[in-house]
C-alpha cells in the first residue's frame, strides 16, 4: 500500500519561499512496499500551480491536433493528457506535430519529446541532448501516404493535369467547354511512366517503397542511398541498380525522386539538388521533391525549367522564386495529410513515449542511442536509467556508486550516441530485510559530474515518481 511522509507538507521554492503542499502527497518521500524514492525538492516552482498537477499520473503535453486513435493508447488510468490550450507545467512528456517548439515549452519535469512524423526541424533537438532528453519521431508511419503522393506527383508531371482543370473551369465560365474541349485538349499533352526510368535518391522507408512501387507501374528504378542499411536493403526490388553518386542516378533519369533528410550546416543537405546535380538532368525530366523544401536550390530549378520547356518540378512545400512558373506544380505540403497516416504517427509516437517511461525503452530517437533491456525479470527488482554525457569513465563512476551502497546489478546495459550515453541498470532488492531508501543512491549518482538525469522505475511507484535532474549543480528530483 502507498503511504506518504511529507516533510512538513512544505517545499521550497527556488526564490527560497515556501508553499503549502497539503493535499499534494506526491511532493514528498514515497514508499511503496519495500521501495523509497523521494519526489519534490528542487525547482519545482516554475511548475506553476500545483492543483494543475494530478498525483498517480503521467502528464502529457500535446501541441496541435494529435489523432484521437494515437491518444487512446495512453490508458486514462496512468495518464492525463492536456491539450495546447491546458496548462502543462507539470508534463511528463509532450507530443506534437508541425508546432515549432521553444526551449521555454518545454519544463524541467520533461523526460520525453515526440513528433508525430519523421521530420523532426521543428524541436530544438541539440538543446534538448545538452538538457538530456530523448526526441522521437515515427520513421515509416506517414510512408504509405507519401509514397501515394509521389506516384500521383509522376503523373502530376508527365500530364498536364492541373492545367488542364483550371482551363476547364475558364472554359465553364465562358460556357464553352463543350464545343472547346475536343480542340483545346491538344493542348494538354503528356507521357506514360511505363517503361520511363525512376532514380530514387534516398532508400529509407518512402523511397523503398516507391521503388516497389514504381516497379509494379512497369518501370526501370535506379537508386541512391551512401547509408543504406541492411534492413533497407532487403526491402528493395531485386532489379533496382544502385548507383555511386546522385550525378550517377539522375543521369538519363525521366523522373528523380527525393527522399532524404533535410540537414542544416557544413556537410548537411541543404541546397544538395544544385546547379552541379541539375546540370546532368536530361531536358524533359520531372523532379519529384516530397522531403524537403530546402533540398531544392530554387534559382538552379528556375534556371533548368526556363532552358526546358518540358522539364518539370513537382514539390510538396512552398517555394517563393517557383511558385507561380509554368513548369512547376507546388502542393500545399500535403504528404502525410492523410487520417490513416496521422492516426499511425500518433499511434506510433504514443507507444514510443509509453515504452520509455514505463521501461526506460529508447527505439526511433533522434538523439539518444537504441536501448532496450529486458523487461524486470521480478517483483523485487527496481531498475534505474541515468543519462550522462558521453565521456570516459562515467559508467565505472555510476557502478561504484551502486557498489558502494550494497547493492547487486542484476543487468545492465549502456549505449551512446555522440555526446550522449543512455545505461539501463536493474538492481536486485530481494536481499534486502526492510525498506529500501533509494533517495541516498539516486542523488549521489545524479550529481556525479557528467550526469544529466536519472530515473527509478518500480512497477508499484506512482507514474511520474522517481525523476531527478541535475541542474548545473542543483539536485532537482
Amino acid at each position: 500500500m502507498l503511504t506518504s511522509r511529507p516533510f512538513a507538507k512544505l517545499a521550497r521554492s527556488s526564490a527560497g519561499r515556501t508553499a503549502c503542499l497539503s493535499s499534494h502527497r506526491s511532493f514528498s518521500s514515497i514508499e511503496v512496499e519495500r521501495i523509497e524514492v523521494e519526489h519534490g525538492r528542487g525547482q519545482w516552482k516554475t511548475y506553476g500551480d500545483v492543483s494543475n498537477y494530478t498525483p498517480g499520473k503521467y502528464q502529457v503535453k500535446t501541441f496541435n491536433k494529435i489523432s484521437p486513435l494515437g491518444l487512446a493508447r495512453f490508458p486514462t488510468e496512468k495518464y492525463e493528457i492536456r491539450t495546447d490550450k491546458q496548462e502543462a507545467r507539470n508534463a511528463h512528456a509532450i507530443m506534437l506535430r508541425s508546432h515549432k517548439l521553444q526551449e521555454d515549452e518545454v519544463p524541467h519535469t520533461v523526460r520525453a519529446i515526440a513528433r508525430c512524423g519523421a521530420g523532426t526541424n521543428n524541436i530544438p533537438v541539440a538543446r534538448m541532448t545538452e538538457l538530456g532528453i530523448p526526441v522521437f519521431n515515427t520513421p515509416g508511419a506517414n510512408a504509405n501516404a507519401v509514397k501515394e503522393l509521389v506516384l500521383c506527383g509522376m503523373l502530376l508531371g508527365s500530364r498536364r493535369v492541373v492545367d488542364g482543370i483550371n482551363h476547364m473551369e475558364e472554359l465553364g465560365k465562358a460556357g464553352t467547354a463543350k464545343e472547346r474541349v475536343e480542340k483545346d485538349k491538344a493542348m494538354f499533352g503528356g507521357r506514360e511512366i511505363a517503361g520511363k526510368t525512376l532514380a530514387v535518391i534516398g532508400l529509407g522507408h518512402i523511397g523503398a517503397a516507391t521503388a516497389r512501387d514504381a516497379f509494379a507501374l512497369g518501370m526501370k528504378v535506379k537508386g541512391y542511398d551512401p547509408g543504406l542499411s541492411v534492413k533497407s536493403a532487403l526491402q528493395l526490388p531485386k532489379d533496382l541498380e544502385l548507383s555511386s553518386s546522385i550525378v550517377a542516378a539522375v543521369k538519363d533519369a525521366d523522373y528523380i525522386s527525393i527522399n532524404i533528410p533535410y540537414i542544416k550546416g557544413e556537410g548537411g543537405t541543404h541546397g544538395i539538388i544544385g546547379a552541379d546535380v541539375i546540370s546532368h538532368f536530361k531536358s524533359d525530366a520531372v523532379l519529384l521533391n516530397f522531403a524537403r523544401g530546402e533540398l531544392v536550390d530554387s534559382a538552379a530549378m528556375k534556371d533548368f525549367l526556363d532552358s526546358s520547356a518540358a522539364g518539370r518540378y513537382v514539390s510538396d512545400f512552398p517555394d517563393d522564386l517557383l511558385w507561380d512558373h509554368a513548369n512547376a506544380v507546388i502542393l500545399p505540403h500535403l504528404g502525410a495529410s492523410t487520417e490513416e497516416a496521422e492516426d499511425s504517427a500518433a499511434a506510433m509516437a504514443a507507444d514510443t513515449i509509453r515504452a520509455f517511461l514505463q521501461t526506460g525503452t529508447i527505439k526511433n530517437s533522434v538523439n539518444f542511442p537504441d536501448t532496450e533491456l529486458g523487461q524486470l525479470t521480478t517483483g523485487t527488482t527496481v531498475r534505474f536509467t541515468i543519462v550522462n554525457k558521453n565521456i570516459p569513465g562515467m559508467l565505472s563512476k555510476i557502478t561504484e556508486k551502486f557498489a558502494a551502497e550494497g547493492l547487486n546489478i542484476l543487468q545492465q546495459v549502456n549505449h551512446s550516441r555522440g555526446d550522449i550515453a543512455y545505461n539501463v541498470v536493474d538492481i536486485d532488492t530481494s536481499t534486502q530485510d526492510d525498506v529500501r531508501s533509494f533517495k541516498s543512491i539516486q542523488e549521489k549518482i545524479t550529481m556525479l559530474e557528467g550526469v544529466l538525469s536519472s530515473r527509478v522505475i518500480f512497477g508499484k511507484l506512482p507514474p511520474g515518481t522517481g525523476y531527478a535532474k541535475n541542474l548545473d549543480g542543483e539536485y532537482f528530483v
